[in-house]
């Protein structure tokens, strides 16, 4: 069976984009992939300018909400990076075998590096970091977006370098295991959907809440008059129907929207129903999270406590191989020298 690993930054409570891009596979993953990992890479938030304080808020925001998203302590193990030190361990073990020059090149880093002044070397190192997260579980397969299978390919170079360098087939090059749902665009249809973009709509928010984001959003731009037809394919608003509306209801909207027999209020009121349906019992859970937060430390603990059982014994092979095992006495060749 495939071990699952994933990890998300901890932005603080979940919205529509992250939940439909990542977590929503991983708590389909879980039933199907026993032992999964998913991780709030808190490690990977410092990398530039930030509050303790609002991280720490972010990190637990993220937490609770994935538990009432749906991840189970029962069935994967969920636990923040920071509380596993082997991510750093073995990030370092991995850069003293990762070229310069392939980090430069790495996309992130440059779009990143060009807005910077300063640029600090946890941006640079980042992608080792990431492919430590993943090999530190063995993992061989990494539920992504289509957008995010470059960032996995250091992963898997890493992988093949320290299998050649030391020998032994023992990291698997890591596979991405291709999300569903496609890119989810913001509301404002211009960006992906990100919350330092004002373009979201959070899980906890209220029906009224969701509404009053949902009725401006942008749909397809050619359609100016309630009388013309509509194209589906390029709306915004239907691209969220997929997301949330069972096939029945897409294929009547699909209808309604390309004969102008609808206008997009009434398309969108629609998509509200759907939204509610699906991010209510969401948000139950969250409010029950924040009546028992005990229910979320024992599950972060559980899962760190898993977690750092598997990177431990990864550790302790991976120290071997490598000539950094606890030593005994002088080594053979070294003691008849």
């Amino acid at each position: 069976m495939a071990r699952i690993f994933s990890g998300i930054q901890p932005s603080g409570e979940l919205h529509i984009g992250n939940y439909l891009g990542a977590v929503k596979n991983w708590v389909r993953l879980q039933d199907t992939h026993p032992g999964a990992i998913y991780c709030v890479v808190d490690y990977h938030a410092i990398t530039g300018t930030y509050d303790p304080a609002v991280l720490r808020a972010r990190r637990w925001g993220m937490a609770k909400s994935l538990l009432a998203a749906g991840v189970d302590p029962s069935k994967a193990a969920l636990f923040m990076q920071s509380d596993v030190p082997a991510h750093t361990e073995l990030s370092w073990l991995f850069t003293t075998l990762t070229p310069l020059g392939d980090l430069e090149r790495q996309t992130q880093f440059k779009d990143k590096s060009s807005k910077m002044e300063s640029i600090p070397a946890g941006l640079l190192m980042y992608p080792v970091l990431q492919a430590a997260d993943i090999l530190l579980y063995r993992a061989d397969s990494i539920p992504v977006g289509e957008d995010q299978v470059q960032h996995l390919e250091l992963a898997r170079d890493t992988a093949r370098k320290w299998n050649a360098k030391f020998d032994q087939p023992y990291f698997p090059e890591p596979k991405p295991l291709l999300t569903p749902t496609r890119r989810i665009m913001g509301l404002d249809g211009q960006a992906k959907m990100s919350k330092s973009l004002g373009n979201t709509i959070a899980l906890h928010e209220t029906d009224d809440e969701i509404w009053a984001k949902i009725r401006p959003a942008v749909t397809d731009p050619q359609r100016v008059r309630k009388s013309d037809p509509g194209r589906p394919e390029v709306c915004n608003i239907f691209q969220l129907h997929k997301a949330f509306s069972s096939d029945e209801t897409q294929a009547h909207v699909s209808q309604q929207c390309s004969t102008a027999g609808w206008g997009c209020m009434d398309c969108k009121k629609v998509l509200l129903e759907g939204m509610v349906l699906e991010l209510t019992p969401i948000r139950r859970r969250s409010e029950e999270l924040d009546a028992e937060p005990a229910r979320v430390l024992d599950a972060l603990a559980d899962g760190a406590a898993t977690a750092r059982a598997i990177a431990g014994e990864t550790m302790r092979e991976v120290r071997g191989f490598m000539g950094l095992d606890a030593l005994t006495g002088p080594p053979a060749a070294v003691a008849s020298a």
